[in-house]
């Protein structure tokens, strides 16, 4: 006789968005695979389509909650660990993290963390034999709400930067700027001031947000970006504050031939086309420029976009060039907080050859008398005070052109000694931590004279 047929038992709320979240930051810790690549585009994760829009918010909080506490969280959880995570079961370690992150800092019921945080062990053939192991240690989690984390500041940072910045920085700073990292940030967004969208103003009541001294309008958006008032009409971009800093020295590039090197995802792109520029926007990534001509089409902006490695590319002269090189972003870990934790203090050496490579070939594509910005989102001095400096002792047709803080919105706090950008994490404080900070990033302003 047939065995009647069972309809598939519907699975438990909420389950899945924490699988997907295992499944991504075990991408991130296990892999080294960032997270923006496991969130959009050809490598997503598949199940992320699968999630209704409240179930995707809650597990991209989950992920970056984890990310921004892993250190605290990991000594946490080794309290209650004699043997520490299980070596062979990472999952096992995995779920830990999600389980205690949504019991300390999400507003999950305690008794449904738990839960949810067994079961995806149950599903998992190497954690299943530590599921009671899970249970339990969760529990202990709950019931020590009253006692103080083993936090301190600088414990969810890896050492090695926590080192280099109190090396160039100061211990104080350093902290500070760790401290800011540890904090999700607002949403950034740059303004077309045309005629019909009229002010940054406007859109900050619009989008319940308000306008930085930078011009910047700052929100907080809760769902997706696109759904956002003026995102269909082209009437912003979504830019960090600092990031819209390096087009700006530039000056005035109405009817110039500008190369933007490095371009993709194209908000400097955008400045600059917006401003009434020429430009050329050249990336090595076809897939990054598709986005970048996406996002040009949605603000009604032209550019020629050019898919080349900048070091192969013949084209020019210009009368300026901007360069967004390719960095460690260890200035960005406040939005993209698997930075820390995919990046290595070896990987800067590499890094830093390529941006003296990419320096040469842009100085090379300049007309005579014509200016250049070099900018990264890294705190490095290698990546940033000292490829200048290198610059300059090597080629003699180059001179530093500097940055006064009249051209950075009166912030004297961004500008050098030397006269370069340099904003800290740290900058542009709030009492409220979610509605302050800005991204790291250091720029260089320079002359071909000859």
């Amino acid at each position: 006789m047939a065995r009647p047929r069972t309809s598939p038992q519907p699975e438990v709320p909420g389950l899945a968005a924490r699988r997907i979240a295992a499944d991504i930051l075990d991408g991130v810790l296990r892999r080294r695979i960032a997270l923006d690549e496991q969130l959009s585009g050809k490598a997503a994760h598949p199940g992320l389509a699968t999630l209704a829009d409240r179930d995707r918010a809650l597990m991209r909080r989950l992920v970056a909650t984890v990310l921004r506490r892993l250190g605290t969280l990991r000594a946490l959880l080794a309290g209650f660990l004699e043997k520490g995570f299980p070596a062979d079961a990472p999952r096992a370690e995995t779920i830990l993290l999600i389980g205690a992150a949504q019991i300390l800092w999400l507003e999950v019921p305690d008794h449904a963390a738990v839960d949810l945080s067994v079961r995806l062990a149950q599903a998992d053939r190497r954690a299943a034999r530590y599921a009671g192991l899970i249970n339990a240690v969760l529990r202990r989690v709950a019931q020590s709400h009253d006692k103080p984390l083993p936090m301190r500041v600088t414990r969810d940072t890896p050492e090695w930067l926590v080192k280099r910045w109190t090396k160039t920085y100061g211990a104080d700073i350093a902290r500070a700027i760790a401290e800011a990292n540890g904090h999700e940030p607002a949403l950034d967004l740059t303004v077309k001031l045309d005629a019909e969208n009229n002010s940054a103003e406007i859109w900050a009541e619009r989008l319940r947000g308000h306008v930085l001294s930078t011009g910047t309008v700052r929100t907080v958006a809760h769902g997706a970006i696109s759904l956002l008032p003026g995102f269909s009409e082209g009437a912003w971009w979504v830019q960090d504050a600092a990031a819209s800093l390096p087009a700006r020295l530039l000056g005035d590039v109405r009817g110039l031939d500008v190369a933007d090197l490095c371009a993709a995802p194209g908000g400097k792109t955008a400045q600059l086309a917006f401003a009434g520029a020429r430009v050329t926007a050249i990336d090595r990534s076809a897939a990054r420029l598709i986005r970048l001509r996406e996002n040009l089409t949605r603000l009604s902006l032209q550019a020629e976009t050019v898919t080349a490695d900048v070091l192969e590319w013949q084209g020019g002269p210009f009368d300026a060039v901007l360069l967004d090189a390719p960095c460690s972003s260890t200035g960005t870990i406040r939005r993209h907080p698997d930075v820390p934790w995919l990046k290595a203090e070896s990987d800067l050496a590499g890094l830093a050859s390529l941006q003296q490579q990419l320096l040469d070939r842009a100085v090379g594509l300049l007309k005579p008398g014509a200016s250049m910005v070099y900018c990264v989102c890294s705190l490095e001095p290698e990546e940033g005070v000292n490829q200048i400096a290198d610059l300059l002792a090597r080629n003699p047709s180059v001179a530093r052109k500097p940055i006064t803080a009249q051209e950075v919105f009166g912030h004297t706090e961004f500008v050098t000694a030397d006269g370069d950008l340099r904003t800290l994490p740290l900058h542009l404080p709030d009492p409220d931590p979610r509605w302050g900070g800005i991204d790291g990033f250091y720029a260089a302003r320079l002359t071909k004279t000859s």
